[in-house]
Protein backbone atom coordinates (compact mmCIF):
# COMPACT_ATOMS: atom_id res chain seq x y z
CA UNK A 1 0.00 0.00 0.00
CA UNK A 2 1.25 3.53 0.15
CA UNK A 3 3.01 6.30 1.93
CA UNK A 4 5.31 7.63 3.99
CA UNK A 5 1.98 9.39 3.38
CA UNK A 6 1.05 6.68 0.95
CA UNK A 7 -0.17 3.06 1.14
CA UNK A 8 1.72 1.29 -0.90
CA UNK A 9 3.91 -20.91 -15.52
CA UNK A 10 3.55 -22.97 -16.71
CA UNK A 11 5.04 -26.37 -17.55
CA UNK A 12 4.64 -27.38 -21.14
CA UNK A 13 3.72 -31.05 -21.32
CA UNK A 14 4.18 -32.86 -24.60
CA UNK A 15 2.65 -36.26 -25.04
CA UNK A 16 4.06 -38.41 -27.80
CA UNK A 17 1.67 -40.85 -29.37
CA UNK A 18 3.26 -43.68 -31.35
CA UNK A 19 0.95 -44.72 -34.16
CA UNK A 20 0.75 -48.45 -34.75
CA UNK A 21 0.26 -48.05 -38.47
CA UNK A 22 3.84 -47.71 -39.76
CA UNK A 23 6.64 -45.71 -38.24
CA UNK A 24 4.73 -42.42 -38.12
CA UNK A 25 4.78 -40.62 -34.74
CA UNK A 26 2.74 -37.65 -33.54
CA UNK A 27 2.88 -35.42 -30.54
CA UNK A 28 0.05 -33.58 -28.84
CA UNK A 29 0.65 -30.48 -26.78
CA UNK A 30 -1.33 -30.20 -23.58
CA UNK A 31 -2.89 -26.84 -22.75
CA UNK A 32 -0.66 -24.48 -20.81
CA UNK A 33 -1.72 -23.75 -17.22
CA UNK A 34 -2.95 -20.18 -16.65
CA UNK A 35 -0.05 -17.75 -16.31
CA UNK A 36 -1.74 -15.90 -13.45
CA UNK A 37 -1.18 -18.81 -11.03
CA UNK A 38 2.16 -19.51 -9.37
CA UNK A 39 2.87 -22.77 -7.52
CA UNK A 40 4.97 -22.03 -4.45
CA UNK A 41 5.21 -24.63 -1.69
CA UNK A 42 3.76 -27.76 -3.28
CA UNK A 43 5.18 -30.24 -0.76
CA UNK A 44 4.77 -30.55 2.97
CA UNK A 45 8.51 -30.02 3.41
CA UNK A 46 8.44 -26.78 1.41
CA UNK A 47 5.45 -25.54 3.38
CA UNK A 48 7.18 -26.24 6.66
CA UNK A 49 10.29 -24.47 5.40
CA UNK A 50 8.25 -21.33 4.67
CA UNK A 51 6.64 -21.46 8.13
CA UNK A 52 9.99 -21.95 9.83
CA UNK A 53 11.49 -19.01 7.95
CA UNK A 54 9.01 -16.59 9.53
CA UNK A 55 10.17 -16.32 13.10
CA UNK A 56 8.54 -13.65 15.32
CA UNK A 57 11.69 -11.56 14.91
CA UNK A 58 11.51 -11.69 11.10
CA UNK A 59 7.82 -10.83 11.20
CA UNK A 60 8.48 -7.74 13.31
CA UNK A 61 11.35 -6.68 11.05
CA UNK A 62 9.54 -7.18 7.72
CA UNK A 63 9.29 -3.93 5.78
CA UNK A 64 5.85 -2.79 4.58
CA UNK A 65 5.54 -3.15 0.81
CA UNK A 66 4.48 0.21 -0.59
CA UNK A 67 2.81 0.76 -3.93
CA UNK A 68 2.79 4.15 -5.60
CA UNK A 69 -0.45 4.91 -7.33
CA UNK A 70 -0.72 6.59 -10.74
CA UNK A 71 0.53 10.15 -10.52
CA UNK A 72 -0.36 11.43 -13.99
CA UNK A 73 -2.28 10.27 -17.10
CA UNK A 74 0.84 8.55 -18.47
CA UNK A 75 1.26 6.26 -15.48
CA UNK A 76 0.78 2.52 -16.10
CA UNK A 77 -2.73 1.45 -15.25
CA UNK A 78 -4.14 4.95 -15.50
CA UNK A 79 -5.65 6.50 -18.65
CA UNK A 80 -6.07 5.52 -21.40
CA UNK A 81 -8.35 2.52 -21.32
CA UNK A 82 -10.11 2.92 -17.99
CA UNK A 83 -12.56 0.00 -17.92
CA UNK A 84 -16.30 0.35 -17.80
CA UNK A 85 -17.75 -1.30 -14.72
CA UNK A 86 -20.75 -3.39 -15.66
CA UNK A 87 -21.91 -6.75 -14.48
CA UNK A 88 -24.54 -8.48 -12.44
CA UNK A 89 -24.31 -8.08 -8.66
CA UNK A 90 -23.54 -11.35 -6.87
CA UNK A 91 -22.63 -12.25 -3.31
CA UNK A 92 -21.07 -15.10 -1.35
CA UNK A 93 -22.31 -15.48 2.23
CA UNK A 94 -19.83 -15.48 5.13
CA UNK A 95 -18.96 -18.75 6.78
CA UNK A 96 -20.34 -18.94 10.33
CA UNK A 97 -18.29 -16.26 12.11
CA UNK A 98 -15.87 -17.02 14.91
CA UNK A 99 -17.38 -15.86 18.17
CA UNK A 100 -15.76 -12.98 20.04
CA UNK A 101 -17.18 -10.42 22.45
CA UNK A 102 -18.08 -7.30 20.49
CA UNK A 103 -18.57 -3.62 21.09
CA UNK A 104 -19.83 -1.06 18.62
CA UNK A 105 -17.24 1.12 16.90
CA UNK A 106 -17.56 4.68 15.60
CA UNK A 107 -18.66 5.37 12.03
CA UNK A 108 -17.06 7.09 10.24
CA UNK A 109 -13.51 6.42 11.37
CA UNK A 110 -10.40 7.83 9.69
CA UNK A 111 -8.06 5.28 11.20
CA UNK A 112 -7.68 3.59 14.57
CA UNK A 113 -7.38 0.22 16.35
CA UNK A 114 -10.34 -2.11 15.90
CA UNK A 115 -12.03 -2.62 19.27
CA UNK A 116 -15.26 -4.13 17.99
CA UNK A 117 -14.27 -7.80 18.23
CA UNK A 118 -16.05 -10.29 16.01
CA UNK A 119 -15.00 -12.54 13.14
CA UNK A 120 -12.73 -9.97 11.49
CA UNK A 121 -10.22 -10.42 14.31
CA UNK A 122 -9.65 -13.99 13.13
CA UNK A 123 -10.17 -13.80 9.36
CA UNK A 124 -7.90 -10.81 8.78
CA UNK A 125 -4.17 -11.08 9.22
CA UNK A 126 -0.71 -10.13 8.07
CA UNK A 127 0.91 -11.51 4.94
CA UNK A 128 4.68 -12.07 4.90
CA UNK A 129 6.91 -12.88 1.94
CA UNK A 130 10.30 -12.37 0.36
CA UNK A 131 10.43 -9.81 -2.46
CA UNK A 132 13.62 -9.44 -4.47
CA UNK A 133 15.76 -10.57 -1.57
CA UNK A 134 14.09 -8.62 1.24
CA UNK A 135 11.46 -9.60 3.76
CA UNK A 136 8.23 -7.66 3.36
CA UNK A 137 4.66 -7.53 4.64
CA UNK A 138 1.11 -6.84 3.51
CA UNK A 139 -2.34 -7.73 4.86
CA UNK A 140 -4.95 -10.28 3.80
CA UNK A 141 -8.27 -11.88 4.66
CA UNK A 142 -9.73 -15.40 4.68
CA UNK A 143 -12.90 -15.73 2.62
CA UNK A 144 -15.57 -18.38 2.24
CA UNK A 145 -14.48 -20.80 -0.49
CA UNK A 146 -15.06 -24.29 -1.85
CA UNK A 147 -11.56 -25.35 -0.85
CA UNK A 148 -11.73 -23.70 2.58
CA UNK A 149 -8.23 -22.35 1.97
CA UNK A 150 -8.55 -19.06 0.07
CA UNK A 151 -7.03 -15.74 1.15
CA UNK A 152 -7.58 -12.45 -0.70
CA UNK A 153 -4.96 -9.71 -0.79
CA UNK A 154 -3.61 -7.09 -3.20
CA UNK A 155 -2.03 -8.11 -6.51
CA UNK A 156 1.24 -6.42 -5.61
CA UNK A 157 1.33 -8.55 -2.46
CA UNK A 158 1.82 -11.69 -4.56
CA UNK A 159 3.68 -10.33 -7.61
CA UNK A 160 5.44 -7.02 -8.27
CA UNK A 161 7.77 -5.73 -10.98
CA UNK A 162 7.55 -9.03 -12.82
CA UNK A 163 8.57 -11.09 -9.79
CA UNK A 164 6.40 -13.52 -7.86
CA UNK A 165 7.03 -13.37 -4.11
CA UNK A 166 8.45 -16.37 -2.26
CA UNK A 167 8.25 -17.64 1.35
CA UNK A 168 4.62 -16.48 1.29
CA UNK A 169 2.61 -17.04 4.48
CA UNK A 170 -0.62 -15.76 6.01
CA UNK A 171 -0.92 -15.15 9.76
CA UNK A 172 -4.60 -14.67 10.69
CA UNK A 173 -5.23 -12.78 13.91
CA UNK A 174 -1.64 -11.54 14.01
CA UNK A 175 -0.64 -9.48 17.04
CA UNK A 176 2.90 -8.26 17.77
CA UNK A 177 4.74 -11.26 16.36
CA UNK A 178 2.20 -13.75 17.67
CA UNK A 179 0.29 -16.18 15.46
CA UNK A 180 -2.72 -17.27 17.58
CA UNK A 181 -4.27 -19.26 14.71
CA UNK A 182 -1.04 -20.51 13.19
CA UNK A 183 1.16 -19.57 10.23
CA UNK A 184 -0.29 -20.76 6.91
CA UNK A 185 2.02 -21.33 3.96
CA UNK A 186 0.75 -20.64 0.45
CA UNK A 187 0.73 -23.63 -1.88
CA UNK A 188 -0.28 -21.33 -4.75
CA UNK A 189 -0.60 -17.60 -5.32
CA UNK A 190 -2.70 -15.91 -7.99
CA UNK A 191 -3.52 -12.46 -9.30
CA UNK A 192 -5.94 -11.04 -11.85
CA UNK A 193 -4.79 -11.55 -15.41
CA UNK A 194 -4.39 -7.83 -16.05
CA UNK A 195 -2.29 -7.36 -12.93
CA UNK A 196 0.01 -10.19 -14.02
CA UNK A 197 0.20 -8.91 -17.61
CA UNK A 198 0.68 -5.18 -17.01
CA UNK A 199 0.29 -4.44 -13.28
CA UNK A 200 -2.77 -2.34 -14.08
CA UNK A 201 -3.74 -0.49 -10.93
CA UNK A 202 -7.44 -1.09 -11.62
CA UNK A 203 -6.91 -4.84 -11.11
CA UNK A 204 -4.55 -4.87 -8.11
CA UNK A 205 -6.09 -7.97 -6.52
CA UNK A 206 -4.35 -11.20 -5.58
CA UNK A 207 -5.17 -14.44 -3.83
CA UNK A 208 -3.46 -17.35 -2.17
CA UNK A 209 -4.43 -20.96 -1.61
CA UNK A 210 -2.87 -21.97 1.69
CA UNK A 211 -1.95 -25.51 2.64
CA UNK A 212 -3.65 -27.29 5.55
CA UNK A 213 -2.03 -26.89 8.94
CA UNK A 214 -2.02 -29.70 11.49
CA UNK A 215 -4.57 -31.58 9.41
CA UNK A 216 -7.08 -28.70 9.30
CA UNK A 217 -8.04 -26.19 6.61
CA UNK A 218 -7.94 -22.45 7.18
CA UNK A 219 -11.72 -22.09 7.01
CA UNK A 220 -12.15 -24.71 9.72
CA UNK A 221 -9.96 -22.68 12.06
CA UNK A 222 -10.93 -19.04 11.44
CA UNK A 223 -14.05 -19.18 9.25
CA UNK A 224 -14.34 -16.99 6.16
CA UNK A 225 -15.85 -13.65 5.23
CA UNK A 226 -18.41 -13.30 2.45
CA UNK A 227 -17.89 -11.50 -0.86
CA UNK A 228 -19.71 -9.06 -3.09
CA UNK A 229 -19.04 -8.53 -6.79
CA UNK A 230 -20.35 -5.70 -8.97
CA UNK A 231 -21.83 -4.00 -5.94
CA UNK A 232 -21.58 -0.47 -7.30
CA UNK A 233 -20.03 2.70 -5.91
CA UNK A 234 -20.80 5.18 -3.13
CA UNK A 235 -21.29 2.57 -0.44
CA UNK A 236 -20.68 2.61 3.32
CA UNK A 237 -17.61 0.42 3.85
CA UNK A 238 -15.13 -0.67 6.49
CA UNK A 239 -11.45 -1.15 5.63
CA UNK A 240 -9.04 -3.22 7.74
CA UNK A 241 -5.32 -3.84 7.67
CA UNK A 242 -2.03 -3.99 9.52
CA UNK A 243 -0.22 -0.77 8.57
CA UNK A 244 3.42 -0.91 9.60
CA UNK A 245 4.73 2.47 8.41
CA UNK A 246 4.65 5.59 10.62
CA UNK A 247 2.53 6.36 12.61
CA UNK A 248 1.63 2.67 12.84
CA UNK A 249 3.87 -0.26 13.75
CA UNK A 250 2.11 -3.34 12.31
CA UNK A 251 1.39 -4.78 15.75
CA UNK A 252 -2.41 -4.64 15.63
CA UNK A 253 -5.47 -4.53 13.42
CA UNK A 254 -6.41 -1.01 12.30
CA UNK A 255 -9.64 0.03 10.62
CA UNK A 256 -11.26 2.90 8.77
CA UNK A 257 -14.93 3.36 7.94
CA UNK A 258 -17.05 5.76 5.98
CA UNK A 259 -19.00 6.40 2.82
CA UNK A 260 -16.88 5.60 -0.22
CA UNK A 261 -16.74 7.50 -3.49
CA UNK A 262 -15.37 6.70 -6.93
CA UNK A 263 -11.85 7.86 -7.75
CA UNK A 264 -12.23 10.98 -9.90
CA UNK A 265 -8.63 10.91 -11.20
CA UNK A 266 -6.97 7.99 -12.96
CA UNK A 267 -8.63 4.74 -11.82
CA UNK A 268 -11.99 3.06 -11.32
CA UNK A 269 -11.19 2.37 -7.66
CA UNK A 270 -13.24 3.09 -4.57
CA UNK A 271 -11.93 5.95 -2.42
CA UNK A 272 -12.17 6.16 1.38
CA UNK A 273 -10.97 8.71 3.89
CA UNK A 274 -8.35 6.72 5.78
CA UNK A 275 -4.84 7.24 7.13
CA UNK A 276 -3.58 3.64 6.97
CA UNK A 277 0.00 3.38 5.74
CA UNK A 278 2.34 0.85 4.12
CA UNK A 279 1.74 -2.74 5.20
CA UNK A 280 -2.05 -2.41 5.08
CA UNK A 281 -2.05 -3.31 1.37
CA UNK A 282 -4.33 -6.27 0.72
CA UNK A 283 -6.44 -5.75 3.82
CA UNK A 284 -10.18 -6.22 3.23
CA UNK A 285 -12.88 -3.64 2.54
CA UNK A 286 -16.35 -4.77 3.61
CA UNK A 287 -19.78 -3.86 2.34
CA UNK A 288 -22.76 -4.75 4.59
CA UNK A 289 -20.42 -5.04 7.57
CA UNK A 290 -21.96 -5.93 10.91
CA UNK A 291 -20.07 -4.35 13.80
CA UNK A 292 -21.58 -6.76 16.32
CA UNK A 293 -20.45 -9.94 14.55
CA UNK A 294 -17.42 -8.57 12.72
CA UNK A 295 -18.65 -10.19 9.52
CA UNK A 296 -19.42 -8.71 6.12
CA UNK A 297 -19.10 -9.00 2.36
CA UNK A 298 -15.62 -8.26 1.07
CA UNK A 299 -15.85 -5.83 -1.86
CA UNK A 300 -12.29 -4.50 -2.22
CA UNK A 301 -8.76 -4.50 -0.79
CA UNK A 302 -6.40 -1.74 0.28
CA UNK A 303 -4.35 -0.91 -2.81
CA UNK A 304 -2.73 2.53 -3.01
CA UNK A 305 -2.93 6.23 -2.27
CA UNK A 306 -1.94 9.42 -4.06
CA UNK A 307 0.96 11.27 -2.43
CA UNK A 308 -0.79 14.58 -3.12
CA UNK A 309 -4.06 13.46 -1.47
CA UNK A 310 -3.12 12.52 2.11
CA UNK A 311 -5.49 10.47 4.23
CA UNK A 312 -7.24 8.95 1.23
CA UNK A 313 -7.03 5.23 0.52
CA UNK A 314 -8.06 3.48 -2.70
CA UNK A 315 -9.28 -0.03 -3.38
CA UNK A 316 -10.05 -1.79 -6.69
CA UNK A 317 -13.60 -2.46 -7.80
CA UNK A 318 -14.59 -6.12 -7.42
CA UNK A 319 -16.03 -6.76 -10.88
CA UNK A 320 -16.13 -9.79 -13.12
CA UNK A 321 -12.33 -9.97 -13.35
CA UNK A 322 -11.98 -10.33 -9.58
CA UNK A 323 -14.88 -12.76 -9.47
CA UNK A 324 -13.03 -14.91 -12.01
CA UNK A 325 -9.89 -14.77 -9.86
CA UNK A 326 -11.87 -15.84 -6.80
CA UNK A 327 -13.40 -18.77 -8.68
CA UNK A 328 -9.94 -19.85 -9.84
CA UNK A 329 -8.59 -19.67 -6.31
CA UNK A 330 -11.42 -21.50 -4.57
CA UNK A 331 -11.15 -24.44 -6.95
CA UNK A 332 -7.34 -24.55 -7.09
Amino acid sequence: MRRPHHLGAGILLTVGALLTTGTQAATAEAPKPPTNIRTLAATAAAQQQARDFWTPERMRAAAPLDLLGPRDPLSPGAAPGIPQRTGKTSTVAPTAPVEHPATVSAFPQGGGPWSGGGAVLATSGRVFFTHQGRTASCSGNAVTSDNGSTVLTAGHCVKLKGSWHTNWVFVPGYHDGQAPHGTWAAAKTLATGLWVASESINYDVGAAVVAPLNGRKLGEVVGGQGLKFNGGYNRPMYAFGFPAATPYDGKQLIHCSGNTTKDFLFTTDHALTCDMTGGSSGGPWFDSFNESTGAGLQASVNSFGYTFLPNKTYGPYFGDEVKSLYEQAQTA
